[in-house]
């Protein structure tokens, strides 16, 4: 491609496709030429951080066909989001659907807030949930509020309604090396769309709350599942 031509193409905030060269990024920077979504995303800077990740984390997938390639969707996984789950989970979408995701959690403190927000995090709020799966875009959502916990946590009660919303995705999260450590590859494995046996209202209180159940259950099945 032309330098004319990278300098005219537009950078799809969802899908990943041609990342552009660091001399063209860094120059659309400085002349204030980058994309920056409503909910303070900047895909330029995630492309330009993820191959560091990549380097310093592995990870290994299963189940990436049940991500889906286009249109919104909850990936709701059984570890609270630390320092490494983000990228563990953001590194495991683009493999498996050449995709950006959104986590759930921006921190309260501002200057903390827009940070997390330009890498691609939401605050965990209804609103915020139901906006970002109305634009389209992939969601990840823990059960667990702390890093700590091994097993299928609480589903989030408070986002349960937005979440019923889009197809959503049991995610287990493990890391490889002993007690719980990242001493070897991480291993993340995707399951199939959960769903309920009989119709539903997603407006709904209580459907929303049997769909909170059957993900905890969706996701303690796959972390029960011997890793390959």
């Amino acid at each position: 491609m032309s330098a004319s031509l990278a300098e005219r193409e537009v950078l799809d905030v969802d899908h990943v496709g041609r990342v552009l060269p660091f001399t063209t990024m860094l120059r659309r920077r400085f002349d204030g030429r980058y994309p920056i979504d409503p909910f303070g995303f900047d895909p330029q800077i995630v492309d330009a951080v993820t191959p560091l990740f990549t380097s310093l984390i592995r990870v290994e997938i299963e189940g990436g066909e049940h991500v889906p390639k286009n249109g919104p969707a909850v990936l709701v996984a059984n570890r609270g989001f630390g320092i490494a789950e983000p990228a563990v989970l953001g590194i495991s979408v683009r493999r498996a659907a050449a995709r950006r995701l959104r986590i759930v959690g921006a921190p309260p403190i501002a200057a903390l807030s827009g940070m997390a927000r330009r890498l691609g995090a939401i605050s965990a709020t209804a609103a915020d949930m139901r906006a970002c799966l109305h634009a389209g875009h992939l969601v990840a959502v823990p059960l667990a509020p702390t890093w700590l916990r091994r097993g299928a946590g609480v589903p989030p009660r408070p986002l349960l309604q937005a979440m019923t919303t889009a197809p959503i995705v049991p995610v287990a999260v493990s890391p490889g090396g002993p007690f719980g450590t990242a001493i070897a590859p991480w291993h993340v494995r995707f399951g199939s769309l959960v769903t309920l046996p009989d119709p539903y209202d997603p407006d709904d209180p209580l459907s929303a709350a049997r769909f909170g159940e059957a993900v905890r259950d969706a996701v303690s099945d796959l972390l029960e599942q011997p890793i390959r």
